[in-house]
């Protein structure tokens, strides 16, 4: 839960560096989140047609910045421009691309600045 509060603590920091965990252990949270609170949204009656509800709508609009902001410092990590994210609006492959390159090691030092720690 360390891994999500800092994340969410850093909620526009675009700078700087995130490291493989700090960015995979708030995915993971992020996903039970979302889990949770689509069945909130469900047993309340709060669904729609395409299943996004009330909560789940305030929680996207919630988690979009952060989560925005922890992709491009996992990217800087990686010692590539934050840019890069958006080879997700290239169908299917861009997402394959950035699932690779958020999965490969950090880097040593770099113009991003040092290797990040957590907390």
């Amino acid at each position: 839960m360390d891994w999500y509060l800092n994340v969410i603590r850093k909620y526009t920091v675009f700078s700087g560096r995130a490291s493989r965990e700090e960015y995979w252990y708030f995915m993971l949270i992020n996903i039970l989140f979302t889990i949770v609170v689509g069945f909130i949204d469900r047993s309340m009656g709060w669904g729609h047609a395409s299943g996004a509800g009330m909560l789940s709508g305030l929680y996207s609009l919630f988690i979009f910045l952060p989560s925005l902001a922890v992709s491009i410092r996992r990217l800087h990590d990686t010692s590539r421009s934050g840019w890069w994210a958006l080879i997700v609006l290239v169908p299917l492959l861009g997402w394959i691309v950035l699932l690779v390159m958020m999965a490969l090691p950090s880097h040593t030092d770099n113009e991003y600045g040092p290797r990040s720690t957590h907390v």
